[in-house]
């Protein structure tokens, strides 16, 4: 049957005389059909967001920026969209359904269409930003469409109590969805696709619930069907999708590629060079690795005579710097604090990624903890010889807070008399004052520093603090340290460890602020530095 051109919401029945629709058993059966609908388009709605801005943080950095352009751009196309709704006239369920399919179609390809122009178009904004307002307008369209279909079936309150309810519970479920289970367990890729489906469900459902009150049914419909089996064949080809993607964005193949809560693990290989990827950084090349972890162990455990037995290494779950530590016999016990397992798990469990460490991570003397660093610290109870601190660089808030004077506080007490810290600090040239930064950082808390760097191809310059809690003289450096240095190293020498200390005018001390938890000056520091030198 089709629909009555003449009646704006593409169905016929008595109107009541309060001018609504007389109530029967059918119209209950539609109005919880939508309503349930509501819920569906609610989480979907949200999912792509949260998709948009992951993606955005993932490929771009700075995920703060990310993720507040991102839910600003696509509020205001949602707007838009609601806005727009006053324009559609009639056949109102047609019209939905045509929406839905749209919905679908676009917030079901959001991660490969992103990925894919990140790798392939300069523009990439252009197109994040066109993405995003696009799915929000559609997403807005949504919503108002649906509540004038329902008004002549539920009471007024009714109806708006019902529908805005279900839609915040809608954005409740996909906010707990999303971190939790579908970017750890499913990944990007294939939650792109499955929400894609499940807003094509919706739009197939209600081609078969309203076929009396659709225009074009039978066009609609086969529509609906064809848009559902294609991304159904995008959802059983998403991990194709997504190796195809991520290799388009490497020089080299992928020989590895997980998700977990906290980020995106890649790892690539061309002949003997093996290089690992955190959510898009260069983290390590096996080429020049031995550079950095040289420079950031052996100049903490070589400063004092005194042996270092018990070692807490903070971050540094590749196992790298753990492989240095234990090339001194008097080590007996390492505590390495990792927040993700699947960092761990891989360069202790996969034979030839675990070769690149030595295996240290199988040693015997090695404790692994998974927990957050920085609440870790607060609840430790006990102290430490020497601190290694190897965390990523402070790319945003969440890891600028490691960088952070209360997080250097808490580290104070897990330190004995006598003991050393060591901390990455990013580069001194292309960063150089978030560099001086995390030193200022430092003192604020009371450490005596000396800074220091090394070069490191991948890298270039690349920057290590010294701190303790007693007076440091670079002179130790010159001889009693020097011959403390363990045999076998390929980069460290006794007469290049002085020079590490000495710093041209280009890398030299900047007027900066410390890092605190309410300024996160580091993070600023760090992406404007980057972005006026970036790397090669």
């Amino acid at each position: 049957m089709e629909a009555n051109p003449t009646d704006p919401v593409g169905r016929s029945g008595t109107p009541s005389p309060a001018g609504g629709q007389v109530a029967t058993p059918e119209n209950g059966v539609f109005a919880r059909a939508l309503l349930i609908s509501v819920f569906v388009i609610a989480t979907c709605g949200l999912i792509y967001e949260l998709l948009a801005g992951t993606i955005a943080s993932y490929l771009l950095g700075d995920s703060v920026t990310q993720f507040s352009t991102i839910i600003g751009v696509y509020l205001f196309a949602m707007g838009v969209g609601s806005w727009l709704s006053r324009f559609v006239l009639r056949e109102l369920v047609t019209m939905f359904v045509r929406i839905e399919i749209l919905v679908g179609l676009v917030g079901g390809l959001t991660s490969p269409v992103l990925f894919l122009a990140f790798a392939e178009v300069s523009a990439f904004r252009v197109i994040l930003y066109g993405w995003v307002t696009l799915t929000g307008i559609l997403v807005g369209l949504e919503i108002p469409l649906l509540m004038r279909i329902l008004e002549h079936e539920l009471p007024f309150a009714d109806l708006v109590s019902r529908v805005l309810s279900l839609d915040y519970l809608g954005a409740l479920a996909a906010s707990l969805l999303f971190p939790l289970w579908l970017v750890p367990r499913l990944g990007l890729m294939r939650s792109s696709f499955l929400f894609g489906v499940l807003n094509l469900l919706v739009a197939v459902a209600t081609c078969h619930l309203f076929a009396d009150r659709l225009a074009a049914r039978r066009r609609v419909t086969a529509q609906a069907w064809g848009a559902l089996v294609l991304l159904l064949l995008g959802l059983m080809s998403s991990e194709r999708l997504m190796s195809f993607a991520e290799q388009r964005l490497y020089d080299q193949p992928v020989i590895y590629a997980d998700s977990s809560p906290y980020q995106r693990l890649v790892i690539t290989r061309k002949l003997d060079e093996v290089r690992l990827f955190l959510d898009g950084n260069l983290q390590f090349s096996s080429r020049d690795e031995y550079r950095y972890h040289e420079a950031l162990v052996h100049p903490a455990m070589t400063y004092f005579e005194q042996p270092r037995t018990n070692v807490l290494v903070l971050g540094g779950g590749d196992g790298f710097a753990v492989r240095e530590i234990l090339r001194y016999p008097s080590v007996e016990r390492v505590v390495l604090v990792d927040l993700d397992p699947l960092m761990v798990k891989v360069f202790r469990d996969h034979d030839e990624l675990s070769g690149l460490n030595g295996f240290a991570l199988r040693d015997p003397r090695v404790e692994v903890v998974h927990q957050d660093a920085f609440i870790w610290l607060d609840r430790l109870d006990e102290q430490f010889d020497l601190v290694i601190v190897d965390f990523p660089d402070p790319r945003n808030f969440s890891l600028g807070k490691l960088y952070s004077t209360t997080f250097y506080q808490r580290l104070t007490a897990a330190l004995r008399p006598g003991a050393v810290v060591a901390v990455q600090s990013t580069s001194p040239l292309h960063t150089r004052e978030a560099f001086w930064c995390v030193n200022k950082t430092l003192k604020t808390v009371g450490f005596h520093t000396l800074p220091y760097h090394a070069t490191v191809p991948s890298f270039g310059k690349w920057g290590f603090i010294l701190a303790a809690a007693q007076p440091l003289d670079v002179a130790v450096f010159q001889a009693e340290a020097a011959g403390r240095l363990p045999q076998g190293l390929k980069y460290l020498a006794p007469g290049l460890l002085p020079g590490l200390f000495l710093f041209p005018p280009d890398m030299g001390p900047v007027d900066v602020d410390e890092n605190r938890l309410n300024n996160q000056a580091v993070v600023e520091y760090h992406e404007r530095g980057w972005k006026a030198t970036p790397p090669t």
